[in-house]
Formats: C-alpha cells, sequence, structure tokens
C-alpha cells in the first residue's frame, strides 16, 4: 500500500477510539420493491407488484449507521412523534451497537416516513408523511441538556440539518458553543439559505445546489465553487467549506486559503441517497481520531464513493474504505508502467521539482529478497526510483530458452506495485545503456557484484556529474538458485 494510502487506513482503524456525538433530524426510510411488468389500464403509469418491504434509519439516523459501520461510537440525540413510526426508530437504535441513543418524544409531532417506491435498482416514486415544524421549547431545553451532561465523552459533533424542526436557531447556537468550550471540531450537514446560522462551525458540508442557494453564486465550475465558498467562510464565519460535487467530487476550500480538489471515485451510481450522511460522518469520526482535515476529506470522498455504488439509503463500513484503498493502489500501480519518451518526460518533470532520479534495472524474475534489498538501497539513494526492467526477448537471450519464467507484464506489475519504485520502463536492448541516455539519472545502482568501471552507463551518469552507487548483495539468493530448488537440484 502506498505511503499515502496507508496514513489514509490507519486513521481507518483508529475510528474505533472514537466517540461522536451527532444530533439531527431523524425519520424512518422505507423501501417498497417489487418489479414492473406493464402498464396500468387506469392511467399511463406503471404498475409495481410489491415483492418486500424494509425499512431502515433515515436522516440523521443514517449518520449514525454510518458511524456504526466505521466502528466508530455515537451518542445520538433527536425528537421523534409519539407514534408507531418513533417507536419503531427507537426500536432501531437500541439494536445498533455502538450507539447511546437520547430521544426525546413530542406528543402531536408526527415522525417523519420517507416511502421510496423501487422496480429494480430503479426509484419510481417517492412519497413522504412528516410534520415540518421546530420543536416545542421544552424539547429543544431537554436536547441541550443532554448534550452538556455528556459531551465530555465525545471527540467531535455533527449536525445534521434535515429542516424538519429538531436544529432551531437556538439549538444549533447553543450546541457550537457547548463544543468550543469542550474544543469539538463541528461538522455539519446544512439546511437552508442562511448559514450565519452555522457560525462558528470547523466545516459545512453542503452540495453544489445548496452552495448556490446559500450564496447566490454560480457553482459549476472550480472556481465558482471556490468562490462560493469563501463567500460563505467570510460573511458567515464558518472556518472551512467541504463542497460536495456528485460526479466532479468534492471541493475543500479551508479559511488559510488552501483549495484541495478530490476527484469524484469512478464506479457506477445506483443511487445518491444518504451519501451526504456518509460524507458528514467520515469527516467527524476522522477528524475525533486527529485526523488532519484534508486527510478526512479524502477519507469522506472515498467513503462516499463506495455508498452511491449501492441501492437506497446506505451506510459505508471500515473494511469497504479500507478495501478500496488497497484497490486504489493496484489501479495506480498500473501507471507507474511508462514508455521510455513518457518516462523521460516525466523523469524531467521530478527534477525541475528538485527532487533526484535513480535508476537501476535487472530482470527481475520471480522476486525475491535480493531483489528488495537492491530496490529498497536503490530509493534510499535518490528521491525518485525508475526501474529498469529487460523484456521478454531480453531475457530469454540473456538466460537461455526457458527463461523468463514470467512475462514482462506480470514482472513489471509486481514492480510496480512496490512502494520504493516510481517508474518501471521496459527496454529490449541487452543491456539498459540506451534507456540510461534517454532517461540521465542522477544515480546509477547495481549490485556490488559489478564495478563501476563494469557497470552499463556508469561513464554517462558520471561525465554529466551524476554518482554510481553499488548496493550489498543478499547472499544466496538469486532467481536461477530459486528455480534450480524447484526443480530438486538440477539447473
Amino acid at each position: 500500500m502506498s505511503e499515502r494510502h496507508s496514513r489514509l487506513a490507519a486513521h481507518i482503524s483508529s475510528l474505533g477510539s472514537a466517540t461522536v456525538l451527532c444530533i439531527g433530524d431523524i425519520m424512518l426510510d422505507r423501501f417498497v420493491s417489487g418489479s414492473v411488468d406493464r402498464i396500468s389500464p387506469e392511467a399511463p403509469i406503471p404498475v409495481l407488484r410489491i415483492l418486500r418491504e424494509t425499512s431502515m434509519l433515515g436522516g440523521a439516523g443514517n449518520v449514525v449507521r454510518n458511524l456504526v459501520g466505521l466502528k466508530a461510537r455515537a451518542l445520538f440525540l433527536s425528537t421523534v412523534g409519539d407514534d408507531t413510526a418513533g417507536r419503531e426508530i427507537a426500536d432501531m437504535l437500541g439494536d445498533l451497537p455502538l450507539v447511546t441513543p437520547m430521544l426525546e418524544v413530542e406528543t402531536g409531532r408526527q415522525t417523519g416516513i420517507k416511502i421510496r417506491y423501487l422496480a429494480g435498482s430503479q426509484q419510481l416514486l417517492r412519497a413522504d408523511r412528516e410534520t415540518v415544524q421546530t420543536i416545542a421549547d421544552d424539547r429543544a431545553a431537554a436536547l441541550l441538556a443532554g448534550i452538556a451532561a455528556h459531551i465530555s465523552q465525545c471527540q467531535a459533533m455533527i449536525l445534521s440539518d434535515y429542516g424538519k424542526g429538531v436544529l432551531t436557531n437556538d439549538v444549533i447556537r447553543s450546541s457550537i458553543d457547548l463544543a468550543h468550550a469542550a474544543g469539538l471540531p463541528v461538522v455539519v450537514d446544512p439546511k437552508g439559505r442562511d448559514y450565519s446560522i452555522y457560525r462558528g462551525a470547523t466545516v459545512v458540508t453542503p452540495n453544489r445546489k445548496e452552495l448556490q442557494d446559500a450564496t447566490g453564486l454560480p457553482t459549476q465550475t472550480d472556481s465558482d465553487v471556490i468562490a462560493a465558498a469563501r463567500h460563505l467562510i467570510d460573511t458567515c464565519g464558518i472556518t472551512n467549506v467541504l463542497a460536495t460535487r456528485s460526479q466532479d467530487g468534492m471541493t475543500l476550500v479551508q479559511s488559510d486559503g488552501t483549495v484541495t480538489h478530490l476527484p469524484a471515485e469512478a464506479r457506477e451510481v445506483f443511487d445518491v441517497s444518504g451519501a451526504g450522511d456518509t460524507v458528514v460522518a467520515t469527516l467527524a469520526a476522522a477528524l475525533a481520531c486527529g485526523a488532519p482535515l484534508p486527510e478526512a476529506a479524502e477519507l469522506s470522498n472515498v467513503a462516499a464513493g463506495i455508498v452511491v455504488g449501492k441501492v437506497g439509503t446506505a451506510a459505508v463500513a471500515a473494511h469497504e474504505v479500507v478495501e478500496t484503498l488497497h484497490h486504489q493502489d493496484l489501479e495506480s500501480s498500473d501507471a507507474k508502467i511508462l514508455e521510455r519518451d513518457r518516462a523521460a518526460e516525466q523523469v524531467e518533470l521530478w527534477r525541475r521539482r528538485g527532487q533526484s532520479v535513480g535508476f537501476t534495472n535487472g530482470c527481475f524474475d520471480l522476486l525475491h529478497p535480493g531483489h528488495l534489498a537492491l530496490l529498497r538501497q536503490a530509493r534510499a539513494a535518490c528521491d525518485r526510483l525508475v526501474v529498469g526492467l529487460n523484456s521478454d526477448a531480453s531475457v530469454k537471450r540473456l538466460k537461455g530458452e526457458t527463461r523468463p519464467v514470467q512475462t514482462e507484464a506480470a514482472r513489471a506489475a509486481v514492480l510496480a506495485a512496490l512502494q520504493m519504485v516510481d517508474a518501471v520502463v521496459l527496454f529490449g536492448e541487452d543491456t539498459p545503456y540506451d534507456l540510461i541516455c534517454a532517461l540521465r539519472p542522477d544515480v546509477l545502482v547495481k549490485g556490488a557484484d559489478y564495478t563501476v568501471e563494469t557497470v552499463v552507463g556508469a561513464d554517462v551518469v558520471m561525465g554529466y556529474g551524476g554518482r554510481v552507487v553499488l548496493a550489498q548483495l543478499e547472499p544466496g539468493q538469486s532467481t536461477t538458485n530459486t528455480i534450480r530448488r524447484m526443480n530438486g537440484g538440477q539447473g
């Protein structure tokens, strides 16, 4: 795994030590699934033959589901009605591990229910049943008392605002004040047009439309999003903005002027329901564990890319994030295998950045500890390491008709997957002399079984001021010896 991905994976493994306080609007998400085989004779609409019905926590409840999936602990506060849906929500929360629910029941309030009708993975209709009004003052006071009593147990706060009335202006203001007093970062999934009510928040996470509605500014291009985010920071007293942009990924704009664009994870999108919940849950949990904001945002981007590939209001699991990071490494390793001209361009780019470039070469057939020792020493002698790899035809000429054991594609893929290798370039000649002339490395590395005088290309490298390094070899390690042992001692 690459150093960056290893660091991100380490944050995921530490989420079990985090406790996140979440407050917001909770509702039930119902899914009525079936098949459509005909059009109704009564109207030009599909007839859904219902096969199953399921329910899960929605709204801020889905934030909690994501926290649990990430193995973080959650202290959850919200208000429900004194009705069947409210009791169903209470039961669901009670069944979740790692969650401490604190639900206030308000008589006369209707617990929100969103019913989605699906045929296969296609959503046909959504029907909502809910009360949209601010909660009573005594319920708000009870929520704030719960926060004050338990905030010392937490390391981050989420305000999940769906505009249904739980997060009144007073609740928002007092919650942020309590978080500041406790030294907690505050992550807000916002609603409405007036973001000044979130003044003091560590980060808000509007989507593209929400950002446009809140600022009155366009949000189509990168520069548009940056300008709108900076407007929120300057006028609303918000510290950072993480704008989610669907197929364009995310943009993190920090109050110090730093801008980070995170490209969307490439995958087939089935349903974007709940992706915003995943973002705020992952972001807050990572911040709770001490992750820097840019890395927490990157983890959120990975997690969001996972849930949009699921059907329904989905939650992410910690192991899925780690698996995705591994998968990205496998994909990125392919990008390290370069043709000669492209490698020369990349070497020049590294050199312009002030980085020294090393070069070593070999057949690397059946990678063994001796190869790894050579590559580690080569990488230690430079900032970037290019490996010249003999082609299959070249290996056959050098080693005989029975070699190589692995094809050039397989050998290149294995080398490219190594963290200490920055580029792999195939060459078909018997020696890498022409490749060395094309790349002009600063450091040329070869095994100590050579002398400087016998290293191919040493005269070229030393001629323009480069240096030659002779790496210590691992005794007894060679592909030939390995093959001989596999053949029972026969060469």
